[in-house]
């Protein structure tokens, strides 16, 4: 990972974050949010608050056998950051898909309060 400049998710803790998410930990996922968060998913819905947020990722990690999360580069500005990279899914048949994502996270301290997350899973499912 690449940043540039101090911000409240530095790059350790950016790598903790995926590293839950990765590990398919919805507990900890929801540690890194502010209790009345947002949270986007793709062309999902928001979500607002973190036990809907819980659930709804909780959800997603059992509709999966595995997910692994490659990070290119990230920004800060203000009190956001920016991150991008590459994301493998592996489906419940051992068969994977590989696509780009994109992360935006506004910050309130060192929690996120505004998660939104730019993927194309159309095929995740096929």
């Amino acid at each position: 990972m690449r940043g540039r400049g101090k911000s409240m998710l530095d790059d350790t803790r950016m790598e903790s974050l995926f590293n839950t998410i990765d590990n398919k930990d919805a507990n900890g996922f929801t540690e890194f949010l502010t209790e009345s968060c947002n949270f986007t998913f793709g062309n999902m819905p928001t979500v607002n608050g973190r036990e809907v947020v819980h659930d709804m990722v909780g959800g997603f990690f059992d509709s999966i056998a595995g997910i692994s999360h490659t990070i290119e580069q990230s920004w800060t500005s203000n009190d956001a950051v920016i991150c991008h990279g590459v994301v493998t899914y592996t489906r419940h048949d051992e068969s994977e898909l590989q696509v780009p994502f994109a992360n935006i996270f506004r910050m309130d301290g060192s929690l996120i309060r505004d998660y939104r997350i730019y993927v194309d899973t159309s095929q995740l499912y096929q």
